[in-house]
């Protein structure tokens, strides 16, 4: 039998279908994304959830003409298979390769860039008015899921929409909400009704025929509209989206592709902003993905016969140790919370959640809201401790400077996966956190070196009584020796691990390591190079810092940020208060774009942030200075 898939070049393709043929072509969509995310790793429960929906959402509307926005993108794999993406689909996060999200400069299908929650109605609206400014037909849709939905920018969007009355198709993509047969039944049928053309002209006639009864009219249809919504709150699950202006239409299964192009046809016709509700199972049809949806939202290359990962771990993670940490000082201080914003695994925080379950809240995709909730908590003499990934926070940057910082109050922020993440891309590489974290007045930023590292800094983060955030990498430590005991880490204070002086290197975080391997292997050639772990990227330590650059009179400056705003900004600053700058410094970071998706060692490679990068820029400014040196003492003889 002839695979039907490798055929599918364009959406329109799809048009040509049975029912029973798109059938098939869904089983073999997901057969081949569990292949491919096998090999590359990826977002495989979230994509298997939604190959129905996708082939009716193609099948109905008419991409690119029609505008599909998909909040956070990370179910789009199907979307990207059927739009012309079939045969590089195998390079999926890979360097060079397909994104895992949509990227408008892939295809004229991927109408907007995604990565971040709760954003597609706010873009779908935006499109919505721009077609219409433009006096534009075509239908404008977003999909979106509800976790998302558990984000305030989704329901700002909604107010929005609700109140301009603009048409707008919002698709969600529901597969966590349980609801009962009979009221997902009854739903369903008056979902039906209301679709259909006629109930809205019926409806408008009925209140017209009303209000023209002669002094009763009015309050005929008021009691009318009491009734009504009266049922409503009966019968009706989206009772709250119709009260928000949008037409609903749901519950409805989201694996029956018949169903779904149904209710998608009779949504093109509402005039107005329409929200279809849309049941799905995450992880449908690869066993492992259906029981554990959880550990198969994101993961790395398994083996596809028992979804086993096929990495083997060495070394404790940093968010490991996070968890472990964070969950033995919370035995001894019940002052602790634990806060994370819908994703307690992914950040550590579920170990500490399982012995202390009243102390640990997940708030869901809301992340400013988890911010300002913790200032509460810590007004009331509570210490929180925020934790959450690099990119997400930035988010909440105006939470963190004026709920928290502002008033001084005791909250840490554990900034897990910041600097380069790897095959993510763009949208979640953690680039910025020090950048605007280091702006805040009585904001302490602090990054370990290693995992040994980070359990004091925790500690010593919960005993600082004021704002802290801790920024550490994605991935395995060096496979340190743990202490036993925590210990305070007096702040602001860096420390030298290597004495030289040609040169000096200060890093920050893991890079601390690759200037140490530098450092050595320049040994070698009889270049002598001080290694100083600022630990602190706020405060600096000043006299350490200032001394070694003098003493050495040549600097190069490390981190995993983009320069502005960063760890060599700060230390350029230390020059501006009436120091003479005798030091030539070097900034060697990350560049000022964006950096694309790829393995975390070929990104860092890419930009030199590896051993053999840092010896590379050594030698460079060692020859350079020495060239100089060599032209000024020319100049003397002459």
């Amino acid at each position: 039998m002839s695979r039907i898939l490798p055929k599918i070049k364009d959406p329109r393709d799809l048009k040509m279908l049975n029912l029973d043929t798109k059938e098939k072509l869904a089983q073999e969509i997901r057969d081949y994304i569990v292949d491919i995310v096998a090999d590359t790793g990826g977002h495989l429960a979230s994509n298997l959830g939604v190959v129905e929906l996708t082939l009716a959402v193609h099948s109905v509307f008419d991409s690119p003409i029609d505008k599909v926005v998909w909040d956070v993108g990370h179910q789009s794999y199907v979307h990207k298979i059927i739009t012309g993406r079939y045969e590089s689909f195998s390079t999926l996060r890979q360097y060079g390769g397909l994104s895992g999200f949509p990227k408008r400069e892939e295809s004229i299908h991927d109408i907007y860039e995604t990565g971040h929650s709760s954003t597609s109605i706010s873009a779908a609206l935006g499109l919505a008015v721009a077609r219409d400014l433009k006096d534009e037909k075509h239908n404008v849709v977003s999909v979106i899921g509800d976790g998302s939905m558990t984000g305030g920018l989704s329901y700002e969007a909604l107010n929005n929409a609700g109140h301009d009355q603009r048409k707008i198709i919002v698709i969600l993509n529901d597969n966590n909400m349980s609801i009962s047969k009979n009221v997902g039944a009854m739903s369903s049928y008056l979902s039906r009704i209301r679709a259909a053309p006629t109930y809205s002209r019926f409806k408008n006639d009925i209140e017209y025929i009303i209000k023209r009864i002669p002094a009763f009219g009015t309050k005929m249809l008021n009691t009318v509209e009491r009734v009504k919504d009266s049922l409503k709150y009966l019968v009706v699950a989206g009772v709250i989206f119709e009260e928000m202006g949008f037409t609903y239409l749901g519950p409805i299964n989201g694996h029956d592709i018949s169903k779904m192009e149904k209710i998608m046809e009779s949504a093109k016709k509402i005039d107005g902003p329409v929200l279809i509700h849309a049941l799905t199972e995450k992880g449908k049809g690869y066993s492992p993905a259906e029981k554990n949806p959880e550990v198969f939202h994101g993961t790395g290359p398994f083996i596809k016969n028992n979804g086993v990962s096929k990495k083997k771990r060495k070394s404790l993670t940093f968010t490991q140790v996070f968890s472990e940490t964070i969950t033995k000082i919370a035995s001894n201080d019940s002052s602790i919370v634990g806060i994370t914003a819908a994703m307690p695994d992914g950040t550590g925080l579920e170990k500490m959640r399982e012995i202390f379950p009243k102390r640990c809240f997940d708030v869901g995709i809301a992340e400013s809201h988890a911010v300002t909730f913790a200032s509460g908590l810590a007004t009331a003499g509570m210490k929180p401790v925020v934790a959450i990934y690099s990119t997400f926070l930035q988010r909440a940057f105006d939470q963190i400077a004026v709920d928290v910082c502002l008033q001084n109050l005791p909250v840490v922020f554990a900034v897990d996966r910041a600097g380069i993440v790897g095959e993510d891309g763009e949208t979640h590489q953690g680039a910025f956190d020090l950048s605007y974290l280091r702006s805040l007045p009585n904001m302490t930023v602090m990054a370990p070196k290693d995992e040994n590292e980070l359990q004091h800094m925790l500690y010593t983060a919960v005993n600082l009584n004021g704002p802290c955030a801790i920024r550490y990498p994605r991935g395995e430590g060096f496979g340190t020796a743990m202490d036993q005991n925590f210990h305070q880490i007096p702040c602001g204070s860096a420390e030298l691990l290597r004495k030289g002086s040609d040169i000096v290197l200060i890093a920050t975080g893991p890079s601390v390591y690759w200037c140490l391997e530098a450092a050595d292997e320049m040994r070698k050639e009889g270049i002598q190079a001080s290694v100083v772990n600022s630990r602190f990227i706020k405060p600096l330590d000043k006299e350490l810092i200032l001394s070694q650059l003098d003493e050495c009179g040549l600097g190069i400056v490390i981190e995993e940020n983009v320069r502005a705003g960063g760890l060599a900004s700060g230390v350029a600053e230390l020059y501006l208060n009436g120091k003479e700058n005798n030091a030539k410094i070097y900034s060697l970071a990350l560049p000022d774009r964006f950096v694309p998706h790829g393995s975390r060692k070929e990104l860092l490679e890419l930009n030199s942030l590896s051993q053999e990068g840092i010896q590379e820029i050594m030698k460079m400014l060692l020859n350079e200075r020495e060239s100089n040196a060599q032209t000024a003492k020319l100049h003397r003889i002459r």
